[in-house]
């Protein structure tokens, strides 16, 4: 543009103006195209909408239609309910419905009640009747002169009243321990799993309880010999520092003697002091400067200083024992440092010991303690195993001591059975020539052996007597003894001299009182008539048992 604001030529703008022509047909056109492809896209949408909608309206009226012939069917019986549902959708007509179902049951519960009210009202119109109906009864019956009967049956009635309280309040406690009942029944069902829980955690806290104890009496261990050994820690730094003090006083105190000794020293040779002399002798010499003679002579001054503070520090007063001793403090320095080395060298090795032991003695604590509850349980259990096994020793034991002393008394029994027929002599069989040994295991069943045979023996000799004749000396011998047990004791029979056959089957010894448990004259007669019986009655001859071989 040109820059004096005068308008360009013609043929320019036109130029320009076709430009902006060309552009806006260009955007004419764009603009149509694109219109003319909304306008299509917008008519098949609302084609597409329209049959969705049709489609739609379709299945809506083919619902209603549906909704319209069930109702119908349903209200088929109640042709008045038809019109108040007409035109409406299942679910309205279901609202419909439940709205009038719920207005019918509150009428329903409505009369109820009112005949519930009307029920009772009637029945106290009905008590208050009879109530009456009695009175008038009864005043009847008394103006009759029935008095008697009317007491009767007001005791009746009473005595009813009475028994119809005590049944309720009997049903009302029949009801109250019946629920009790379902409720400890119902308890009883969980009480045992309860009763386990309880069990177990009463056995875990009694595990955990003796753990405690025990880590508890460790811990009290240990804090008494901790406490042990700080008492004796205490009272050995005690003894050393005691030592010390008093170590400390007797150098002090010989230190004062060696510096009095000293003081002594330094007035006896103060009159003459070498360095004096020696001072006088460097100025007379010529050769000697002033200047070398102040500087010697503030040399031997810072000498003799340096002197006295070592003597008064040591107690010498000779300079070669000073040395010699200098001398000796490094040698001794030297020991003492390669003491030292030794000695931390053996700490740092104590210490590594130290933590070591600390590390084990760690590991075995709590190792221990686990082997502790182990041999405790075991323990416990070869403790149980002991108790059952002593209780098995004294029941065994027990029957052993009954055993043994069945077997005493029979042995005792057959050796006083043994006692009676020992004067029985055998003509044949093992018990001869051999009598049985005391000492023998079997001692007891050979004498029993033996008594049975002379048993047998005494009873085939009794088999081929007479009955009578044998039980007429029995009788006879029974009645001497008798006598003879009345006879006073001043009368004494004398015996004579002549010579009788003794009796096989009687024992002279016998004839005095027999002991409570020897066999009586009575049981011996009962005994012998027993044998003969049962001799008559078997057939056959006796089998003798033959001893061992």
């Amino acid at each position: 543009m040109p820059l004096d604001g005068l308008k360009p030529p013609v043929h320019e703008q036109i130029l320009q103006l076709q430009n902006k022509i060309q552009l806006f047909e260009g955007d004419r056109k764009a603009f149509y195209e694109n219109s003319q492809w909304n306008i299509k896209k917008n008519r098949e949408t609302i084609l597409r909408l329209r049959q969705e909608n049709k489609k739609l309206r379709q299945k809506l009226a083919d619902l209603l239609a549906g909704e319209e012939k069930i109702i119908k069917v349903a209200f088929q019986e109640h042709p008045c309910e038809q019109g108040s549902v007409r035109h409406k959708s299942a679910e309205g007509a279901i609202q419909v419905i439940s709205h009038r179902l719920c207005e019918k049951i509150n009428q329903l519960n409505n009369v109820k009640h009112q005949v519930e009210v009307r029920k009772r009202r009637l029945e106290e119109l009905q008590l208050h009747y009879s109530t009456s109906a009695q009175e008038v009864h009864d005043f009847q019956e008394l103006e009759e002169g029935n008095v008697e009967a009317a007491k009767t049956l007001r005791m009746l009635e009473n005595r009813l009243e009475k028994t119809r309280f005590k049944t309720e309040e009997a049903e009302r406690i029949t009801g109250m321990y019946q629920k009790l009942k379902t409720h400890l029944q119902e308890e009883n069902l969980h009480f045992q799993n309860k009763l386990d829980v309880l069990e177990a955690e009463i056995s875990c806290l009694c595990h955990e309880l003796g753990d405690l104890q025990s880590v508890n009496t460790d811990a009290q261990h240990a804090r008494d010999t901790a406490r042990d050994q700080l008492l004796t820690q205490e009272e050995t730094i005690y003894r050393e520092r005691k030592a010390r003090e008093k170590k400390l006083k007797e150098l002090k105190k010989l230190t004062e003697e060696k510096r009095v000794q000293n003081e002594r020293a330094e007035r006896r040779h103060s009159q003459k002091d070498p360095a004096t002399f020696r001072t006088e002798e460097l100025l007379r010499e010529p050769q000697y400067t002033k200047a070398a003679i102040l500087k010697t002579k503030q040399a031997m001054f810072t000498a003799l200083e340096a002197f006295e503070k070592i003597r008064s520090a040591t107690g010498v007063t000779d300079s070669d024992t000073v040395v010699a001793r200098f001398v000796a403090q490094e040698k001794t320095f030297q020991q003492l440092e390669e003491m030292r080395t030794e000695k931390e060298e053996a700490r740092i090795h104590l210490q590594e010991e130290k933590e070591a032991l600390q590390l084990k003695f760690q590991n075995l604590k709590y190792s221990g303690e686990t082997r502790l509850i182990r041999t405790q349980n075991l323990l416990k259990e070869l403790q149980g195993h002991q108790q059952e096994e002593e209780a098995r020793c004294k029941t065994t034991k027990a029957e052993l001591d009954n055993v043994t002393q069945l077997l005493l008394n029979a042995k005792v029994g057959v050796e006083h059975l043994a006692s009676k027929v020992q004067h029985i002599k055998l003509e044949s069989g093992h018990f001869v020539s051999t009598q049985p040994d005391e000492k023998a295991s079997d001692y007891v069943l050979d004498l029993l052996s033996q008594t049975e045979e002379k048993l047998l023996y005494v009873m085939k000799s009794l088999g081929d007597l007479d009955q009578n004749e044998l039980l007429r000396r029995i009788e006879e011998v029974e009645f001497h003894s008798k006598m003879e047990r009345k006879l006073p004791a001043y009368n004494t029979r004398v015996k004579l001299p002549m010579a009788q056959k003794a009796d096989m089957y009687y024992d002279e010894e016998d004839s005095g009182e027999d002991d409570a448990d020897v066999v009586t004259r009575a049981a011996l007669k009962r005994q012998s008539q027993q044998i003969i019986e049962a001799k008559t009655k078997r057939h056959g001859r006796y089998r003798k048992k033959t001893g061992k071989q």
